[in-house]
């Protein structure tokens, strides 16, 4: 047992050593915030030999650790440490890569908080650095600016712009994988992504095959014992597709098949390892007419709090399933006990445009669902929910602004 240990930490010591930072999915989100802690640290010492190396670890720990936790503590040391490249850098190469983990923490921060304003400043630290002169610092900057741009193209849903992100993306690829930069395979996973949602709202045969190669290549390459977050985001994303096309072609087998792909997403690890990521597949599965409520309200317990865009959709999706579990069996005063919950919310949800509109669904469906149980019409439903999808749209979150136009439909 003792070498067991043993070896388990010369392991980590020598993973430690290496850019890619792929074994971190291995540990939970406390060792985690601890060797991001002992990185930035290290690169604050007098003593330390490679202080922009060690500081630029330290804010990939930290950006890793915010994706996975969504802590806001961690994204703010993201930031510093972002900072503190700048400081540090004494060549192009290195203002570049500054320029580089500038980027990516406010594309984190969209990620994370919405906004697209994050990103045109993600762009713009990209492009004061100026050029890099080696090959591979190139193909780093490459990358960032491909996942930028891959999000304006998703938030435009302008097929033109989605064609050409997908290039982008199809090109940082190639630059990573020729580099030898550990990111070529996340970025497989960005591309895939982005070719499935294209695919799928333009029902086109050609990008829904691109992203099932991609996503059957990735689910053998992220293996359960080196990459179960990663893994788990191939099978979702495999669920996700395979519930929206069963859903459009009436096909039941392909909605089992989607319900075992995010079963299997679920179980590649436990919320407490990753709490965002399991909330994630949580969310992305409450479209099943069957999902069960319980994993939503821990859903949104893990994700409450924190100004998310992943925590308002977590909400909206509970409040949509309690209520629609409800009225179907005409539980009038279950559907009075949501809504007196909801108007003690509402005054202080206002001040967080993403949670005000997930709750402003909330109170959107409780209507529609009285008015199904023969109560009155809903009063200005459709110029709530015209406010719901603008502050949406405003705020870069296209699920709950696709939830107002639905429910505005119904109206």
């Amino acid at each position: 047992m003792f070498e067991f240990g043993r070896d388990l930490r010369k392991l980590f010591d020598k993973a430690r050593e290496t850019e890619d930072l792929g074994w971190v999915e291995l540990i939970g989100v406390d060792l985690l915030h601890a060797e991001a802690r002992r990185e930035s640290v290290d690169a604050g010492r007098v003593s330390c030999r490679r202080p922009f190396e060690t500081e630029r670890r330290a804010g990939g720990l930290w950006r890793e650790h915010a994706r996975r936790t969504g802590a806001a503590d961690s994204l703010d040391r993201a930031d510093r440490a972002a900072e503190s490249l700048g400081r540090l850098a004494g060549s192009d190469d290195q203002r570049v890569l500054a320029g580089v983990d500038r980027a990516l923490t406010l594309t984190l921060r969209f990620d994370l908080c919405g906004d697209p304003r994050r990103l045109h400043q993600a762009l713009q630290a990209l492009a004061s650095v100026g050029p890099a002169r080696r090959g591979w610092v190139a193909a780093e900057a490459a990358v960032a600016e491909a996942l930028v741009k891959a999000r304006l193209a998703r938030l435009s849903g302008d097929p033109e712009e989605m064609h050409t992100a997908a290039g982008l993306l199809g090109g940082a690829v190639q630059a990573a994988a020729a580099r030898g930069l550990a990111c070529a395979d996340d970025l497989r996973l960005e591309r895939a992504a982005l070719a499935l949602e294209a695919g799928v709202i333009q029902r086109d045969g050609r990008l829904l095959d691109q992203a099932g190669r991609d996503l059957s290549a990735l689910a053998e390459v992220f293996t359960p014992e080196r990459r179960p977050l990663s893994r788990a985001r191939v099978l979702s994303l495999c669920g996700a597709g395979l519930s929206a096309l069963a859903a459009a072609a009436r096909h039941p087998e392909a909605q089992a098949q989607g319900r075992t792909m995010f079963r299997a997403a679920a179980e590649q690890f436990t919320p407490d390892h990753s709490p965002l990521d399991w909330a994630a597949i949580q969310v992305a599965r409450s479209g099943e007419a069957d999902a069960p409520l319980m994993p939503l309200i821990q859903a949104e317990a893990l994700t409450q709090g924190q100004g998310l865009v992943l925590g308002a959709l977590a909400r909206e999706r509970r409040l949509a399933r309690e209520i629609a579990l409800a009225a179907d069996v005409g539980d009038r005063a279950g559907l009075d006990q949501i809504e007196a919950r909801l108007r003690e919310r509402l005054p202080r949800s206002g001040a967080a445009p993403l949670d005000w509109a997930a709750d402003q669904l909330g109170m959107a469906r409780l209507g529609l669902a009285r008015r199904a149980l023969g109560g009155s019409e809903p009063v200005a439903l459709h110029l709530v929910l015209t406010e719901v999808e603008a502050a949406a749209v405003e705020m870069g979150a296209p699920a709950l602004a696709a939830r107002a136009i639905e429910l505005r439909a119904q109206a």
